[in-house]
């Protein structure tokens, strides 16, 4: 069907909007970046601070006495697993590239995966794979709604834990890189084995006054696990937030390179159409001049012809 002039406009107008969307999409994505990857950086400090407090209480007390079940060696028993995601589209292959990854790994591990999902795409990606799915928690959408997740994550996974539904925690994340890229990355949060044990011990204090363990050890040291856990798992969300956004702003990239292309064919074919129209119009002003000159010239080219017969 061929087009008209005036649903070409429409469609102009359409693609207009349609690039004002993305490229607020594209203005909002960066923003949110720097928001988030700010606060990763911002846990650094902190996250220091927690090694030291953990070095400082393994080294005084007898680790396996302190942690008590957080330090049992991991066996082939239940696996719990977190995984961050998305809730919002338009951020390319992002769920996918998380949902095969954190599917990959949960089946090389012994233990039956019980799975905890952050984000609604996300989810529907690991229960389509059959996997069991604990609970859904919905994405922060600011900075400052991530530590209420993170809070939420804590008691229920610490409350399954509790009646040994599972013997192993594990995190699965989109991690920003460079140039707008992301990578999917885990770690294991617990149970909290010898070598994390010993590598918090040989970090040296930073001062040459010997710190000394306030009130009981088994208070100090649990109260500094939780805030170990508690980094890490905002750290996760903060990091999955940065490259959801990354993605995004990839996506929206994408879509205004293809809007632009879309315009300029858009804008050509009016124009020629256009340039068609007027054409004909032209073309009938000539035709219907041509005609009208023919028409008054008949008659006096007939009487010449008469006189020449004569």
């Amino acid at each position: 069907m061929s087009e008209t002039s005036a649903s070409l406009r429409r469609k102009i107008s359409s693609a207009g909007d349609l690039q004002s969307v993305v490229r607020a999409m594209k203005a909002l994505a960066a923003s949110q970046i720097g928001q988030y990857e700010k606060s990763v950086r911002a846990l650094a400090d902190y996250y220091r601070s927690v090694e030291l407090g953990l070095g400082a209480c393994l080294r005084a007390n007898d680790p396996a006495v302190l942690t008590g079940g957080l330090a049992k060696p991991a066996h082939a028993g239940p696996i719990g697993a977190i995984v961050f995601g998305s809730d919002q589209g338009l951020v390319g292959q992002f769920n996918e590239v998380i949902a095969d990854y954190a599917i990959s790994a949960l089946a090389a591990l012994p233990g039956k995966p019980q799975v905890w999902a952050v984000g609604e795409r996300v989810h529907a990606l690991l229960a389509d794979a059959g996997l069991p799915l604990m609970g859904l928690f919905n994405v922060p959408n600011s900075v400052q709604a991530i530590a209420p997740l993170i809070g939420q994550i804590q008691i229920e996974s610490e409350a399954h834990r509790a009646k040994g539904e599972y013997t192993s925690l594990y995190v699965f994340h989109n991690r920003p890189q460079k140039g707008a890229l992301y990578e999917p990355a885990s770690e294991r949060l617990l149970p909290l084995d010898a070598q994390w044990q010993q590598h918090l011990a040989k970090i040296p204090w930073p001062t040459s006054l010997v710190p000394e363990v306030m009130s009981s050890g088994t208070v100090t040291l649990r109260a500094l696990i939780r805030e170990y856990l508690f980094i890490s798992l905002y750290r996760a969300c903060a990091e999955s937030l940065a490259s959801e956004n990354a993605s995004r702003l990839a996506a929206m990239e994408r879509a205004n390179k293809n809007i632009n292309e879309l315009l300029e064919n858009l804008h050509n074919s009016f124009h020629r159409l256009r340039q068609s129209g007027i054409d004909e119009e032209l073309f009938d002003v000539i035709s219907g001049f041509e005609a009208l000159t023919l028409r008054d010239a008949t008659p006096a080219i007939s009487g010449k012809l008469r006189e020449r017969v004569k």
